[in-house]
């Protein structure tokens, strides 16, 4: 079961769009569980060797990203998948790549587990911390549900003030929503569908090298503070929006199980632009640790 809690996308009423975040009744959000929660994200007793914490992979200075290709975790191993950036994760239906995580509280578990990021146990980590692990787990989860992005200039567009956005950004807009598409995969308040799909990143040289959910599909990540959390897709392999708007401009990559939404776009340098200066315009305040 699944309480409810209005928190809102803006930060700076009454601009906003407001959306209820479910919260399981297992693990109501408080205050006093989100301040653990903050201090435990920021502690490198969650790593084997003491040298990482959560917040080396997911940097509130990045919007909660890393800036790497992948993700890269103790004694400097590297994984296969980008660190993905919890911006507003905690309005998710779907968790992890892959999602095979069902909810925050398994994915906050995912990399503390991982012997390729912090190497944890869950005995070890409920000896260092003095806490049983289901205590460390709910105290991140509701941390991370505090992160959230909003009051970008699109948000305050979208509360009705017109200049919120430039001409170029509207026009990049009507791009988004039209000719590019976008809207299909990226859609609602936090611009993601919260789906799987096949782009064709992950096929390589007549394979695949990553099955992702399954026929290379993946999940579909927020594109809140897009400009701010480069390179992009699950592995990393486009390294600026001008990479990724032309990867889709070109209908991704050919392969048996690519999305039937997929296909070339013919996009002109113009559209291009303004499409990138508008996915800018979803950078705003990135606000975390209150409710």
């Amino acid at each position: 079961m699944k309480s409810w809690v209005l928190l809102s996308l803006v930060l700076r009423p009454p601009l906003g769009l407001d959306l209820y975040m479910p919260i399981p009744e297992s693990n109501p959000l408080t205050p006093a569980k989100i301040a653990l929660g903050r201090r435990l994200f920021f502690d490198k007793r969650l790593s084997r060797d003491g040298t990482l914490s959560c917040a080396s992979c997911h940097d509130p200075k990045l919007a909660f990203s890393d800036g790497r290709k992948v993700a890269r975790g103790i004694n400097g191993q590297e994984g296969t998948r980008n660190a993905p950036a919890i911006i507003n994760r905690g309005y998710g239906r779907t968790f992890l790549w892959d999602g095979r995580a069902k909810s925050l509280e398994q994915q906050v578990l995912e990399p503390i587990l991982n012997p390729k990021e912090l190497g944890m146990t869950e005995a070890l980590v409920e000896s260092r911390t003095h806490l049983k692990i289901g205590e460390v787990t709910g105290a991140l989860a509701s941390y991370v549900r505090t992160i959230r992005s909003g009051n970008s200039p699109f948000d305050r567009y979208a509360a009705g003030h017109q200049r919120a956005l430039s001409e170029l950004e509207k026009a990049g807009l009507a791009v988004f929503r039209g000719k590019a598409r976008c809207t299909t995969c990226h859609a609602g308040p936090n611009f993601t569908d919260e789906q799987f799909h096949n782009t064709g990143i992950a096929w390589r040289d007549g394979a695949l090298v990553d099955s992702g959910s399954g026929e290379g599909k993946f999940k579909v990540p927020t594109l809140r503070e897009v400009a701010r959390t480069a390179p992009y897709m699950h592995d990393g392999s486009l390294k600026t929006l001008e990479d990724v708007v032309d990867y889709y401009d070109r209908g991704g990559n050919a392969n048996p199980y690519l999305d039937e939404d997929l296909h070339p776009l013919n996009l002109t340098s113009e559209e291009k632009s303004a499409l990138i200066r508008f996915l800018r315009s979803l950078s705003g305040n990135v606000r975390q640790g209150k409710l």
